[in-house]
């Protein structure tokens, strides 16, 4: 992404072999420019004039933009070449003659040249005597015995550690905004009216009444939330960067002008900046980015871009594709009829409450989501979303904010006034000739007779042929205009032969088929799955598909497409970073040490896949049974966040039913079987609930559940945990790695007790995974589970013999 950042150089430092005299004298002169006395000025004529902290850590000063003419804001930096931490004004310029003056009244003025007043902290007549910026960056007016205001407590865009941010207080940049909600959720909001991005404690602490929540930054790379309800600080959120660099590092939480919420990372004396945590993942999300009409995506380089929906449209600044597109022929002028301009592979980004009609119509067919919206007056353009709902979204605002991706199998619509131009892509638009706008139409005349009769032509060879075997492929890439708008993207097979190069680099095997590392055409990577072993008819194998694909959620990994191409069956998933669980539980060389996991990240693993799985089972419109819980299949993004994979894929796997499965078509585990699975009885939502307990065990333990060594007295790891728990010695059962950190006992004990009733050998004494998430969670109390019984040799040796091979993912 590009970022506009802001740095200043490095003050020189006075040399190690000065005088004591001279280091007396200087160190005198910074104590007492330290202490800001009413009536002084800092000039915008002269930046190297400041209002220094007492280690010369932070400064306020004048800080130049890179404008013509020039023009300066008045700011808090870093000494060490840090950004702007806070702005008078929220980065209100001044010109050459302007100046910040601490008045006698009190109250701190930012003036331009022109004696206009910009800004005032409107702190007259209340005592104010003195001004200092203190070391923690916070710039502060007081009234000789305590802070009547501070630079702290009225940010501006720029949270640093050791700085609290309450309810009520607002971080801007724009007309994007930033704030904590009492709930202890976090939200970005476009214009004070749009909330594009909702996240925090909702997810996790459902239950708890806050109080007054305060949300904090820890230097080693921490974004928590704290309460006096809560008995101890809530992660919402870790830097990529977590604890390294000691104090030659300085984070700060930002939100940039492009409404995207982002930890930084300043490498102090140098010009190294790194974002190692942002809030909305793909920038095109972002309501309003591209501006009114702007449709964003993406170049070769991933970097968004801004264009327009078509020729239509123009740009309302060509220099600045942010500042969004206009109609050429407004609709109210249009010649004839108002027509629909289809945009494939795009959507109109709605976010409740506002822009919506009818938010939920389901079923609806992509011809009447634009033939409604072409019929009602107040419409303006509408997006018939394909996540497996079939919702089509009205839209009745005229700012309208769009996102293309080829791998969006939305469809969206927008009112044109005839005659509907070809589409044209954002890169092609910046470079656009006057000379081609003259002749544009005649262009686009001859190109679209052309295309009509190629597509004449190509239908009727389609329903010639259609009936011929060889030809299967394209019809049934035409197929899915059959299906709801909600059916994913279809790749062909040489698409992702191409993207995977030639299926070159894997990423993991698993029971049903490998996995390998592919890029699509917009630079998106993802992950593609070859299946093994299907045997639905193309037309069932959609059908799940679609109903794979309809399933969203946070701890769910996203599928984006599939490929059903006569034998070829595979699927499109997106990337996650870090790989899977496995890779950071069982790590045996000390040279990998640096994929440990902590206590903290291991508790908040557990606690999303168990949200996962509880989507799963009771919040789908079907239960969704995993059939296959374990370490390689839990997944884990760039913020250590649990995604779930390889859900609904069982039902891929046999045409039989897996309610009822033998031993000899067992495709789950060893180690995370439930007994019924050898057994022969029905396999329910519980059969997940033991597997998952199998895995919270490994997580606390770090140790394979099935493996017998000395330590657990050449015992089965469920067993001797719960022994040493039987014991009171809760910490023996942790994984020993662990021992060098802080570890909340308290956590742990709850996340085992979970995993003891996870794993009893009765479904019916197992809970349902909204149980399990609320113990975690500590809303409901948990009794002493009874011991977990072993699984008698039978079934012992039918796990060695029928699933010894299973591999994971």
């Amino acid at each position: 992404m590009v970022l506009l950042q802001r740095n200043m150089k490095l003050r020189k430092q006075p040399p190690l072999s000065l005088s004591l005299v001279t280091f007396i004298s200087i160190t005198i002169f910074t104590t007492a420019t330290t202490i800001i006395s009413p009536g002084t000025t800092l000039y915008a004529s002269n930046t190297n004039q400041s209002w220094p902290s007492p280690n010369n850590t932070f400064s306020l000063r004048f800080y130049p933009l890179q404008t013509t003419p020039s023009s300066f804001i008045a700011a808090v930096v870093h000494s060490g070449g840090a950004p702007i931490i806070w702005s008078a004004g929220n980065s209100a310029a001044v010109d050459f003659g302007g100046y910040l003056r601490l008045l006698p009244a009190g109250n701190l003025r930012l003036v331009n040249g022109s004696g206009a007043t910009l800004w005032d902290s409107n702190t007259s007549n209340i005592g104010v005597t003195s001004a200092t910026v203190l070391e923690s960056g916070n710039f502060v007016l007081s009234n000789g015995t305590s802070t009547v205001w501070s630079s702290f407590e009225n940010p501006t865009d720029t949270i640093v550690p050791s700085q609290s941010f309450n309810l009520g207080m607002v971080l801007r940049s724009g007309v994007y905004s930033f704030f904590l909600q009492k709930s202890g959720n976090l939200t970005l909001s476009w214009n004070n009216s749009v909330t594009y991005w909702d996240q925090g404690l909702n997810f996790s602490m459902s239950g708890v009444n806050l109080s007054s929540p305060v949300l904090g930054l820890k230097s080693e790379g921490i974004l928590e939330i704290s309460d006096p309800n809560l008995t101890s600080p809530v992660v919402v959120a870790y830097s990529s960067d977590y604890n390294e660099g000691g104090n030659n590092v300085l984070r700060v939480l930002k939100l940039g002008d492009d409404g995207n919420l982002r930890v930084y990372s300043y490498l102090k004396g140098s010009e190294v900046v790194n974002v190692n945590w942002v809030a909305v993942e793909d920038q095109c999300e972002v309501f309003g980015y591209c501006g009114n009409y702007g449709v964003c995506s993406y170049d070769s380089k991933s970097e968004p871009l801004c264009g327009c929906p078509s020729q239509n449209f123009e740009m309302v600044d060509p220099n600045d594709g942010r500042k969004g597109c206009q109609r050429k022929v407004k609709l109210e002028d249009c010649v004839g009829k108002v027509a629909m301009l289809q945009l494939d592979h795009a959507k109109f980004l709605t976010y409740p409450p506002v822009f919506v009609v009818n938010p939920e119509i389901f079923f609806i067919g992509i011809s009447a989501c634009s033939g409604n919206c072409l019929a009602a007056s107040s419409c303006f353009a509408s997006t018939s979303l394909a996540d497996g709902t079939g919702w089509c979204y009205i839209k009745t605002s005229n700012f309208i904010s769009g996102y293309r991706n080829p791998a969006l199998p939305s469809t969206s619509f927008i009112k044109v006034c005839p005659p509907v131009a070809p589409n044209s892509t954002p890169s092609l638009e910046n470079v656009v000739k006057k000379h081609w706008r003259i002749h544009g139409w005649v262009v686009a005349l001859v190109l679209s007779s052309i295309l009509g009769f190629l597509a004449f032509e190509g239908g009727l060879w389609l329903w010639c042929f259609r009936n011929i075997p060889r030809f299967g492929g394209f019809s049934a890439h035409y197929a899915l205009l059959e299906y709801a708008s909600g059916a994913p993207i279809h790749f062909s097979y040489k698409e992702l032969q191409r993207s995977t190069k030639g299926f070159k680099e894997k990423l993991g095997d698993g029971g049903f088929g490998a996995v390998y590392k592919g890029t699509l055409a917009n630079k998106t990577v993802v992950a593609v799955k070859q299946l093994e072993g299907i045997e639905q008819g193309d037309k069932q194998f959609r059908m799940e598909v679609s109903t794979i694909s309809s399933t969203h959620h946070l701890n769910l990994v996203r599928l984006i497409g599939f490929c059903s191409e006569g034998r070829h069956r595979l699927l499109v998933y997106e990337f996650m970073k870090n790989g899977s669980l496995d890779n950071f539980l069982f790590v045996d060389d000390e040279l990998q040490s640096g994929k440990l996991l902590d206590w903290d990240q291991r508790f908040n693993i557990a606690l999303g896949a168990a949200r996962g799985l509880t989507y799963l089972h009771e919040e789908c419109r079907n239960c969704i049974v995993h059939c296959d819980i374990k370490p390689e299949n839990i997944l884990l993004d760039e913020n250590y966040n649990a995604k779930v994979s390889d859900f609904g894929l069982a039902k891929l796997s046999s045409a039989t039913n897996h309610r009822h499965r033998t031993l000899t078509s067992v495709r789950g585990t060893r180690g995370y079987l439930a007994p019924e699975w050898l057994a022969n009885l029905p396999i329910t939502s519980k059969s997940d609930v033991y597997s998952y307990g199998m895995v919270v065990l490994e997580i606390v333990s770090g140790r394979r559940n099935f493996e017998v060594s000395e330590e657990t007295n050449r015992k089965k790891c469920s067993i001797w945990a719960y022994e040493e728990f039987e014991k009171g010695n809760i910490r023996g059962v942790i994984d020993k790695r662990l021992f060098c950190e802080e570890v909340k006992l308290e956590k742990v004990e709850r996340l085992i007790m979970a995993c003891f009733w996870c794993i009893q050998e009765q479904p019916s004494m197992r809970p349902t995974m909204s149980k399990v998430v609320q113990m975690l969670e500590g809303v409901v109390d948990i009794e002493n589970p009874p011991p977990p019984k072993s699984i008698t040799m039978g079934f012992s040796s039918a796990i060695n013999t029928n699933v010894a091979d299973s591999s994971a993912l």
